[in-house]
């Protein structure tokens, strides 16, 4: 598999001031000067991680994957091409414009544009948090994870999964397609969401502490109507997370301890515990649906589904061993 993590997600959003206040001011992400109308942030030592564009409303722009080498490269548009999915290789002045040194565009069957690039620019100057944060888990795991709303995840299975190469976490099929995709040690750097319509639903930036997450969970909730989901832990990747509305319509999940995965002996499974093993209330959701999650939530307690904590020894209790030998 060429590609090697997800570099960079570009957002098209002409609300260019209030994304810049919650960029910095709430994720602490580190503004990047850049003219007109367009932002830039920074999250580590790479000179860019997101992008927005002021120059409409569409949303998601563009999904930039990493790729190691130009041969890699060559080889992904390669296999595009031969697989009937045009690849156009992009100008100079798009390369600068993303600090990559080679870059390839295209798009997958529902028309969402993604970018694979190789080589990118790193910044001369220390990452400077907007706020106090010990810094964000990126590195060899990329940026973090992005998902997509689509109208039919199976129609899209074969892209994501035989073209570019992208390999299958879990997947859920009740009430509606649900997959999760690695391309590195991550659990999921991105999944599909078979809601029936076309949009981002979210992406997701990993800090370095959960207490970088709990201090962003008490600043996020003095603005009104900034938290979509309360502070919860999902079963699959194991990330301790809470979600914020954007103002560009989807959500940004804040999170901390994601699980990291042996790509080699990891093997795809269907789940059926639902998204959380607590929290994460759907503030957004009607109260139908709303309870629904939370039924099964409740559930899984029940059953006592929980995640190991590796940093605590077990407490060696008959009653929670009987239990999990029932499961």
């Amino acid at each position: 598999m060429e590609i090697t993590a997800l570099g960079y997600i570009g957002i098209n959003s002409s609300q260019i001031d209030q994304w810049s206040r919650m960029a910095t001011g709430l994720l602490g992400m580190q503004q990047v000067d850049r003219g007109g109308k367009m932002r830039a942030f920074r999250m580590d030592d790479r000179k860019q991680r997101l992008i927005v564009d002021g120059s409409s409303d569409a949303g998601l722009a563009v999904m930039g994957w990493e790729v190691s080498s130009t041969a890699g490269l060559d080889r992904l548009a390669g296999r595009l091409e031969s697989h009937g999915v045009k690849v156009a290789r992009a100008s100079r002045a798009l390369a600068d414009e993303r600090h990559v040194t080679e870059l390839i565009t295209f798009a997958d069957p529902a028309g969402n544009r993604l970018e694979a690039f190789c080589k990118p620019e790193l910044a001369s100057e220390p990452f400077r948090p907007g706020r106090p944060i010990s810094g964000f888990r990126t590195g060899a795991l990329g940026m973090g994870h992005v998902v997509l709303n689509v109208e039919d995840v199976e129609a899209l299975l074969p892209f994501y999964r035989d073209v570019l190469g992208f390999h299958v976490s879990d997947f859920g099929l009740k009430p509606y397609g649900l997959y999760f995709f690695h391309v590195n040690g991550r659990h999921h750097s991105f999944a599909m969401v078979g809601s029936g319509r076309k949009a981002l639903h979210h992406f997701m930036v990993e800090l370095g502490s959960l207490d970088d997450v709990g201090q962003g969970y008490d600043l996020a909730q003095l603005d009104e109507g900034r938290i979509a989901y309360t502070l919860g832990r999902h079963t699959n990747d194991h990330m301790t997370s809470f979600y914020v509305n954007t103002p560009s319509g989807f959500f940004i999940e804040y999170g901390w301890g994601g699980r990291v995965i042996d790509p080699e002996s990891w093997q795809p499974h269907e789940t059926f515990d639902g998204p959380s093993l607590w929290g994460h209330e759907r503030l957004h959701m009607p109260e139908e649906q709303r309870k629904r999650l939370r039924d099964m939530r409740l559930d899984a307690a029940a059953r006592g589904v929980r995640v190991a904590d590796p940093h605590v020894p077990p407490l060696n209790c008959a009653w929670l061993d009987s239990v999990v030998a029932r499961e």
